[in-house]
């Protein structure tokens, strides 16, 4: 009997809308939730910076994923225990050890996120052609990106909201918000594990302790072996550093934009970042991620290069604008000015970001293909996380203004290891 096919528009958009929220929970939300509870920037960027580590070493379990079990086993898994973790952040947030508490089970989050993120790419390279995977890649960047989105917007809304009409404490707010994420996540779940479909070559194994340790060098090996000496390194470089100037805004910006003006930042409320990120940021973001797919998939990864490394770094300069001109966001005109730019960052986001996946997909063809990909991630992580912890202390020292002019000099690195890039012309073409 012919097994029924599965469209992947029925479990792409929502199984990469679940990958990216706890993902923006661990290392965005946590950071707008530390420091409306009284953290300073050089604590905040410092403890969720920390956050980043489990999808940094995530390639030393990835063998585990690929050899023991399926990937859709792992992955309706690994969602249950992230809704696990999400109402223990919620519980924790109202005892006396909240910070503590919490931060563990934002690690144990992280942890499982991190194992999910395999698991789901994993799944996507197995169950696609190549082609199909090009095609997608836009709409899984999309939806991904599209939980950054919620995360950074409705869900920093919502406890803004609901500590004013209800009277409420902050935590308290914020307490109802992760316990609607918990529900959420075990909609997902249930959703899943009707919908996934069941390929054939995602098959379990059963591996004794020695052979996954026999098949975790192997992997490693193979990945450091797959190129020429000098095209590894090339290509581990351009996966650690083509974000890098991302890495050092990737905290600060939010702090920017709602810490008060008395503290150099912009002063929006809750409701105000909301609408912003969550309503005109997704527009952008959007359009980015799938003009760049369809691009790519039409004329290929190497043609599109470019255009997508100026589109990934120059429109940080918006923040630069920002933190001189320091519009009012009381105002109506206020508001626009700064929601455009943030239309602008997203759009040249989601655009550029496309490169690096598709680099990742790339650099993953051919054995081990899953691990590799987690390696891939792993270091583009290690990218994000070093720089990221450093930032508050930057900006700490030398305020906003001089911050973003510092992170427009960091561009030069993306557009650095983006020229010593070698690419296939055809790879990622329609075929």
């Amino acid at each position: 009997m012919k097994q029924k096919t599965t469209s992947p528009w029925a479990w792409i958009p929502t199984l990469y809308f679940a990958e990216g929220i706890p993902n923006v929970l661990v290392t965005g939300v946590a950071a707008i939730m530390y420091m409306q509870m009284g953290l300073t920037d050089t604590e905040l960027a410092l403890y969720t910076g920390w956050l980043n580590l489990p999808w940094i070493i995530k390639p030393l379990w990835s063998p585990f994923i690929d050899l023991l079990c399926t990937k859709r086993w792992w992955i309706l898994n690994m969602q249950v225990l992230i809704g696990a973790a999400l109402a223990g952040v919620a519980f924790t947030l109202n005892t006396p050890f909240w910070f503590q508490m919490s931060m563990c089970c934002f690690f144990i989050m992280a942890f499982a996120s991190a194992t999910h993120d395999i698991s789901a790419d994993g799944f996507y390279m197995i169950d696609l052609d190549e082609h199909n995977q090009t095609y997608f890649v836009g709409i899984r960047n999309t939806f991904y990106r599209l939980a950054v989105i919620f995360g950074n917007g409705v869900l920093v809304a919502v406890p803004g909201m609901l500590s004013v009409y209800f009277r409420s404490s902050i935590p308290f707010a914020w307490s109802i918000v992760f316990y609607g994420m918990a529900g959420l996540f075990i909609a997902l779940w249930l959703y899943h594990c009707y919908i996934l479909p069941k390929p054939t070559e995602d098959h379990s194994a059963s591996n004794s302790f020695s052979e996954v340790w026999t098949g975790l060098k192997s992997t490693l090996m193979a990945f450091f072996n797959k190129f020429p000496c000098r095209a590894t390194i090339i290509g581990i470089c351009f996966m650690l550093l083509y974000r890098f100037p991302e890495a050092l805004l990737n905290t600060m910006t939010k702090t920017f934009l709602m810490r008060p003006n008395s503290e150099g930042g912009l002063g929006m409320a809750p409701t105000e970042y909301g609408l912003s990120y969550g309503t005109v940021g997704l527009i952008g973001l959007m359009l980015g991620g799938i003009i760049g797919g369809i691009l790519v998939s039409r004329d290929g990864m190497k043609r599109w290069l470019w255009p997508m490394v100026w589109a990934i770094t120059l429109p940080d300069i918006v923040y630069v604008y920002l933190a001189y001109a320091m519009p009012d966001v009381s105002s109506m005109l206020g508001l626009t000015i700064v929601s455009t730019c943030l239309f602008v960052e997203q759009f040249g986001y989601g655009l550029g970001f496309t490169v690096l996946t598709l680099y990742m997909l790339y650099y993953s063809q051919g054995d081990y293909k899953t691990s590799h990909y987690a390696i891939c991630t792993g270091i583009s992580y290690l990218g994000l996380m070093l720089p990221n912890m450093v930032s508050g202390l930057i900006k700490d020292a030398v305020g906003y203004k001089m911050f973003f002019i510092i992170v427009m000099l960091a561009c030069t690195m993306t557009f650095v290891v983006s020229a010593l890039l070698k690419i296939d012309p055809e790879f990622g073409k329609k075929k």
